[in-house]
């Protein structure tokens, strides 16, 4: 663990699964302070469509608070979490492997680490299992 840096990761946290746990254990072994962003309800509605999420915004804030990894859980509103990256000046932003650091918003204000993508872990294929049968 590095001392004092502040590490930022974000996503939708929907559905819960290892994959996510993975993602937030890497991003905790980087530093002294985790901050995870997670989209509200509306802004997932935007992204993903009208069946999402499947867990209410508050839900899966108090689910993430409740994993280990994570010192703080902020809401954002926006489909990116530009603003709040600006706001907390993070030294590392943390996000899948299905992103290229120039595709992360905020890679041009904070150093960026890709943690390799899990691909067997998705919450979308999660949903699609379920309604396929």
């Amino acid at each position: 663990m590095s001392p004092d840096k502040l590490i930022f990761t974000n996503g939708c946290f929907d559905i819960l699964h290892c994959g996510h746990i993975k993602l937030l254990e890497y991003a905790k072994s980087l530093g002294s302070k985790l901050i995870v962003g997670i989209n509200s309800d509306r802004s997932i509605r935007s992204i993903k469509g009208p069946g999402r999420p499947v867990n209410p915004e508050g839900d899966r804030k108090y689910i993430l608070e409740s994993v280990k990894y994570v010192d703080k859980v902020i809401i954002f509103d926006e489909e990116t979490p530009l603003r709040l990256i600006s706001d907390i000046n993070p030294d590392i932003i943390v996000k899948g492997g299905d992103y290229k650091i120039a595709e992360v918003v905020g890679h041009k204000l904070a150093e960026v680490k890709i943690f390799d993508y899990l691909n067997e872990y998705s919450t979308t294929k999660i949903i699609e299992s379920l309604t396929t049968g």
